[in-house]
């Protein structure tokens, strides 16, 4: 039996095959053998919504395993939304099944010329009819496939009505609320005619030094009893985030404006386990317990709703851009997206972005701040791609150059911001600028460091880039084995190590491990070189205006600048691009 399974969706070909000698440990696993297979099989002209594009799913050395934090699978493909590297990361209940299939990559390519789905198992793959799920909301497709598969143990991952319409930022979803979203995973699924896929397996699986690895598994239990970061997630999840960020000015409001929402309690973790019947849930095996499952109680609008969430980044986008301050109601948009299948970041960017757009008579839909009943009917306007929504579905790209929105639309690359206001937080304006995947949070997770107080958010010296270029390596190896972002404060660098060595049978220094890190974020802004994908510069929206609000917050040009310069330099890319 090969790691890799191929599957030709053209002609319903499946053919399996080995890594490459020395791969995996030059590589470790995830993001680095995945980048590495996306960088050798798809060239810089290809079309991401052409056969020739590649949706390659992974799992990582860890996938399956007791290490707590473990249960993710990954996927990379060239983005519809920005034409360059992408790669996304999704929890849930479907690891396990996909590990147990004994494959460590799945890739997808051609195009079918009717809807399919692949059901994998450690048999191999099957490419099977779909015709009667095109159409179908996430939910119920998954649903479908499921029950299709005929086996108990199976899991699957969909796109639901967005994807088949390729819209630019469609997502791929699993056990309804979790999300391989940012980038457009699932146009790319769409493009094939592929709905979605099904894993189930029986093989064992094994990692390199069992003994070892059972000893760090327990440490982690151990340390995480006591931990303060494990205590955070479980009280609030990502929800916590609204009243730290609000509190310092860095939470984006009024379509990126103001960083401070003056009525921010209804977004907060108090009122949300208050007014919503919060039940604390967990993607197995995991301590933290960050899931936070929602009902919406009768009386209120949407009553009876129940979803996981909504997360941080999905209140940010419209409780704070769009400034709809009601839980339910972001609640209510979140299922929306999710039905829907769309990613809650960039839909919410771009409903903010008409807003504004509405507000100067450039689109003609009536829409404004706090307009959530507006703002679903023009999700569901971009999904089906009716009207202006049409235009929007394509992506923030093509939407400020058809509207003349140039400087006022927030993306790098084409690809929106998360929720952290770069004009208090400069080094999270950095991440944003110089992240292969577009304006990304994941990559560094740096706001943390600077909101911790380990580096000044102001700073921009070359200590902050190299602090920044110290933190996307260890959070690179962490995806190549596929761990939940959120132990990241758990595994430093020996940690890290000593759990790479057990998984995959190296006897690596730490230093070998940060050289493989900085290797594999070399590697995928390689790949947006090739693909002139090369602009890495924030708005004027942000460098050039000061926020509208009592702290009257900078970004300046200048600064960041020098900061694009410092992490060159730090990477040995040379000079950073032209602006």
């Amino acid at each position: 039996m090969g790691d890799v399974l191929r599957v030709d969706v053209s002609s319903g070909a499946v053919a399996e095959e080995s890594l490459p000698t020395g791969m995996t440990e030059g590589l470790i696993g995830g993001k680095g053998v995945g980048s590495a297979y996306l960088a050798a099989e798809v060239g810089p002209d290809v079309d991401p919504l052409s056969p020739q594009n590649k949706m390659i799913f992974a799992v990582g050395p860890m996938g399956g395993t007791a290490m707590f934090g473990s249960n993710r699978y990954a996927t990379y493909f060239v983005s519809p939304l920005t034409g360059g590297y992408c790669e996304c990361y999704s929890g849930g209940n479907l690891t396990p099944q996909f590990a147990k299939t004994g494959y460590k990559l799945v890739i997808l390519e051609g195009r079918a010329e009717r809807p399919v789905y692949v059901d994998v198992s450690e048999a191999g793959a099957t490419v099977k009819p779909a015709d009667d799920l095109w159409g179908l909301d996430a939910y119920e497709a998954e649903e479908r496939l499921v029950e299709r598969s005929g086996s108990p143990k199976a899991q699957a991952c969909v796109i639901g009505p967005a994807g088949e319409k390729l819209v630019a930022f469609a997502c791929i979803e699993n056990n309804k609320w979790h999300s391989a979203a940012r980038g457009g995973p699932g146009a790319v699924l769409g493009s094939k005619n592929v709905k979605g896929l099904v894993f189930h397996g029986d093989q064992k699986v094994e990692v390199a030094r069992p003994d070892a690895y059972r000893a760090l598994v327990k440490d982690m239990a151990e340390r995480g009893k006591d931990d303060p970061g494990v205590a955070f997630y479980r009280k609030g999840g990502t929800v916590n985030m609204v009243r730290i960020m609000n509190g310092v000015n860095g939470f984006p409001t009024r379509y990126w404006t103001k960083g401070r929402l003056d009525d921010f309690e209804p977004l907060t973790v108090e009122a949300m386990r208050e007014g919503f019947a919060t039940t604390d849930e967990v993607c197995p095996p995991c301590i933290m317990r960050c899931v936070k499952r929602n009902t919406i109680p009768a009386g209120q609008p949407h009553a009876g709703l129940v979803i996981d969430g909504p997360e941080y980044e999905t209140i940010y986008v419209f409780g704070g851009l769009c400034e709809i301050v009601d839980f339910g109601e972001i609640m209510y948009l979140n299922d929306i997206c999710d039905r829907l299948g769309m990613d809650t970041m960039t839909a919410g960017n771009l409903c903010g972005l008409a807003i504004e757009a509405s507000r100067r008579g450039l689109i003609d839909v009536e829409l404004d701040y706090g307009d959530a009943d507006g703002v679903a009917r023009f999700l569901e306007m971009m999904s089906a791609r009716e009207g202006v929504g049409d235009l929007f579905a394509d992506g923030i790209k093509r939407v400020e150059k058809e509207l003349g929105l140039e400087g006022v639309a927030v993306h790098v690359k084409g690809m929106e911001p998360a929720g952290y206001e770069p004009r208090k937080l400069k080094g999270m304006g950095l991440t944003f600028m110089t992240a292969a995947r577009g304006a990304d949070h994941l990559r560094s997770t740096f706001y943390k460091p600077e909101l911790a107080g380990m580096v000044e958010p102001d700073a921009h010296d070359r200590a902050k880039a190299e602090l920044l270029v110290d933190w996307e390596n260890r959070l690179a190896i962490m995806d190549t084995l596929i761990y939940c972002r959120f132990y990241r404060d758990m595994v430093q660098w020996p940690y890290l190590t000593d759990v790479v060595n057990a998984a995959v049978g190296t006897d690596y220094s730490i230093e070998d491990v940060q050289a493989i890190g900085a290797r594999i974020i070399t590697m995928t802004h390689d790949f947006n070189v090739r693909r002139g994908v090369t602009h890495e510069r924030l708005p004027a929206w942000i460098t050039d205006r000061p926020l509208q609000d009592d702290s009257g917050l900078r970004a300046g040009r200048e600064e960041f600048e020098e900061l694009l310069r410092h992490y060159y330099d730090v990477r040995g890319w040379g000079e950073p691009p032209a602006a």
